[in-house]
């Protein structure tokens, strides 16, 4: 501001010599104003230059997520929250490992003779592949997970003798039995065998597990199977196939890839597997299919061990003729359905038959399992090749 005397243009008015004290303050006031102005377009310069480089920066995650979500296929970790995933993990030579793989025996074993169906199982502490190159330190059986199948006759009185040549107490607890837990399921310490008998009156398939605390880490570590109640004869409709399929899942700590992984409770209890299996192998039967011809009746006999996450059994490509859910044969089926939900601890029946000649994939059609390995195919008839998704 100008400090020259003002010159009125109005000669009856005076203008006093120098500025006013107002005039002085004003004066001073707009000065800090203009330096806070200053100030603000500095910060306001600075912030956006900020601003641009951090949109640079999520530009660039955002494309390295795409890039990483692409590689998916040979990644072998990703975040999930505060946890790591190691599902997909697999050596170079993957596919060769698959091929060479000696598939879980799924077809229904043969009854027993006699009013009295004995089993010994033995409970071990082994090393399992769980998928191509993928080893995990389990407690499960001396012939790996699950555990064998169990097939007998309704009525059949089932004898079960328990080894435990693991390093802790195990149990064994059988869903088809109806018998006083705290007298026949209890832990049997290492060295030790343990015997009981029921009889097997309720037709269909059950689950049997380890029931010894914490449940879930027993169960999670591969310590289950099925038992298939096969009811009187006529009760059923025929079947020119038998399968049994259980369903799993398995929570890592590692890869598996350099050493066993070991079970992880973290995982297990926010229920965020690595890999599910049909016959404790991640796509097993893709590369080693189930067979039937054009025009037989298959029988699924489904368990779902768990322990945690629900199998929906689905046949691609097909509609599932007869479907006895949660694997009691006592009430009549529900018939043509698409999907039928398998629950943890429970069991489902499932007839197909299928007339085309193809490649059927079945499937929990909660597809985050397919992609985990819970996937497998039912090859009808003489098909070459493999599917394409």
């Amino acid at each position: 501001m100008s400090s020259a005397p003002y010159t009125s243009p109005h000669p009856w008015t005076a203008e006093p010599e120098g500025p006013s004290p107002l005039f002085a303050v004003a004066s001073l006031l707009l000065g800090v104003l203009v330096v806070a102005l200053a100030f603000v377009a500095v910060f306001m310069w600075f912030d956006a230059h900020q601003a641009r480089d951090d949109a640079g920066r999520a530009a660039d995650r955002a494309t390295s997520a795409a890039a990483a979500h692409a590689s998916h296929a040979t990644s072998t970790s990703a975040s999930i929250g505060a946890l790591t995933s190691y599902a997909g993990a697999a050596p170079s030579n993957a596919e060769q490992l698959a091929l060479a793989h000696k598939p879980f025996p799924a077809q229904l074993p043969a009854l027993q003779a006699g009013q009295v169906a004995s089993y010994d199982l033995v409970l071990k502490d082994v090393t399992l592949q769980i998928a191509p190159g993928v080893e995990y330190s389990s407690w499960a059986w001396a012939g790996g997970a699950p555990g064998p199948v169990i097939h007998v006759r309704q009525g059949q009185t089932v004898k079960i003798t328990l080894t435990n040549k693991g390093a802790i107490p195990h149990s064994v607890d059988f869903h088809s039995a109806r018998i006083a837990p705290n007298v026949y399921f209890k832990d049997v310490n290492p060295g030790e065998s343990f015997s009981y008998s029921f009889k097997a009156n309720d037709p269909g398939v059950y689950m049997y597990h380890c029931g010894t605390k914490p449940v879930l880490a027993h169960i999670a570590n591969g310590m289950y199977g099925a038992i298939v109640v096969e009811p009187k004869a006529g009760v059923l409709p025929r079947a020119d196939r038998n399968y049994v399929l259980v369903a799993s899942e398995w929570y890592l700590g590692s890869n598996g890839l350099e050493s066993a992984a070991a079970f992880n409770m973290t995982k297990a209890h926010a229920r965020q597997p690595d890999w599910m299996t049909f016959n404790g192998y991640a796509g097993q039967y893709v590369t080693h299919p189930l067979v039937a011809k054009p025009g037989e009746t298959v029988r699924f006999w489904v368990v779902d061990a768990g322990p945690s996450i629900d199998t929906d059994f689905h046949i691609v490509g097909t509609i599932l003729n007869r479907a006895w859910v949660d694997g009691g044969l006592n009430s009549p089926p529900i018939k043509n359905v698409q999907t039928v939900a398998v629950p943890a601890g429970g069991g489902g029946v499932f007839d197909v038959r299928i007339d085309h000649p193809g490649l059927y994939p079945f499937v929990s059609h909660a597809f985050a399992a397919v992609d985990q390995g819970q996937v497998g195919l039912l090859k009808v008839g003489n098909v070459e090749g493999t599917m394409s998704h």
